[in-house]
């Protein structure tokens, strides 16, 4: 499969912008710095953003309609990654290119400042984490997401984030503090506790058992912190055993919420996943071929069943939780949940808002499956 990566110049005008503009201003495209010391291997480049909350389409009926991505690429490198394809809007490529050529919006803060104070901002909710990992190891080169936050903050305005990093333990004070100002949320992505699957699948983000450790942690400071099984494996973390351990682990962990997600590989994530499967485990690409022989989701019947193992768990250790921050994601219809169309990744955050609203019992949520592609830059 042809990935890109030798690909050209990058291409900074991107299709989606064509008519509302260039995503970063001219005079800061190609800046590129090459990583040392423990950097080493990784390329950033640098460049100043013309705007720093990105307004999500209506037509993508997101629960949420403004995010913030400091950050394209990942240096997590999961092989599953659905954000993969946004590279080749930049020229990269989808397999290395993407998990270590970084770019970096030096002018995130500064942007974000500026765009809370305008008039015309209402204080609407902000969503971090949708495309890549805020907390991605670039995040400790360039504190960037941690400069995010302290602006939401100090302005009162709510967001939530989505990680895999337990990097967001460095930022516990200043989340804690958020959180007395305004409505958070925060949610970790375990998708196993076995370390072969987890070094097999996702290298370059922390072990399943330190995640579970700041999961602890977020809770036990007041910071209310739910888990998303996510993704489920085929072959590789689907047994009843495996999911029923990680679903237990995170309750002792004092996850508030919880929701299992099995992986879906829509255009571009498919290819690049299919073509690591059959390097790493050729044993499993049949499966994963008649799994996915009619589109990106797996049959229904296989994500009932992953939903009602993790549900099994959960139930019966249904609880209420400490007060803490309130937590809301506000979206388009009111506050209604997002379309069945929605990718699944929104319905499964919406799905943890939603228990936590209830009072924070704890349960797994039967997902249905989305027809669209996320693809927000």
């Amino acid at each position: 499969m042809h990935t890109g990566e030798e690909a050209g110049q990058l291409r900074w005008r991107l299709v989606e912008d064509e008519e509302s503009g260039t995503l970063f201003s001219p005079s800061s495209l190609g800046e590129r710095h090459i990583g040392t010391g423990e950097y080493r291997g990784m390329e950033f480049f640098h460049v100043n953003a013309r705007t720093i909350v990105n307004k999500v389409p209506a037509a993508s009926k997101m629960p949420f309609e403004y995010t913030i991505n400091a950050y394209r690429g990942c240096s997590h490198a999961c092989t599953y990654c659905f954000a993969r394809p946004t590279h080749t809007y930049l020229g990269l490529g989808t397999g290395g290119d993407f998990e270590t050529k970084i770019v970096v919006k030096l002018n995130a803060v500064e942007r974000l400042r500026t765009e809370l104070r305008s008039p015309k901002w209402q204080g609407d909710h902000i969503a971090m984490g949708t495309n890549t990992d805020p907390y991605q190891k670039a995040e400790g080169k360039y504190h960037l997401t941690q400069g995010i936050v302290r602006v939401l903050a100090e302005a009162g305005n709510p967001f939530s984030i989505l990680t895999k990093s337990t990097l967001v333990l460095r930022d516990l004070a200043l989340l804690a503090e958020a959180a007395t100002r305004t409505r958070i949320s925060l949610s970790l992505s375990i998708g196993t506790l076995d370390r072969e699957v987890w070094r097999l699948s996702e290298p370059g983000t922390p072990p399943p058992d330190k995640r579970l450790e700041a999961v602890a942690k977020l809770n036990q400071a007041g910071i209310r912190c739910g888990v998303l099984i996510a993704p489920v494996l085929p072959g590789l973390s689907d047994s009843e055993e495996q999911l029923r351990s990680v679903a237990k682990a995170c309750l002792e962990a004092g996850a508030v919420s919880l929701s299992a997600v099995a992986l879906h590989l829509r255009p571009g994530v498919r290819e690049h996943y299919l073509e690591w499967l059959g390097k790493a485990r050729p044993d499993l690409v049949a499966l994963h071929l008649e799994r996915f022989q009619h589109g990106s989701y797996q049959p229904r019947a296989e994500q009932q069943r992953i939903s009602e193992i993790v549900r099994s768990v959960a139930r019966p250790a249904g609880r209420r939780w400490r007060r803490g921050a309130r937590r809301e994601w506000p979206n388009r219809n009111g506050g209604m949940p997002p379309g069945p169309d929605a990718p699944k990744e929104v319905l499964a955050l919406a799905a943890l808002q939603a228990a936590d609203r209830r009072g924070a019992s704890v349960e797994a949520l039967q997902l249905r499956p989305p027809v669209e592609q996320l693809r927000l830059l």
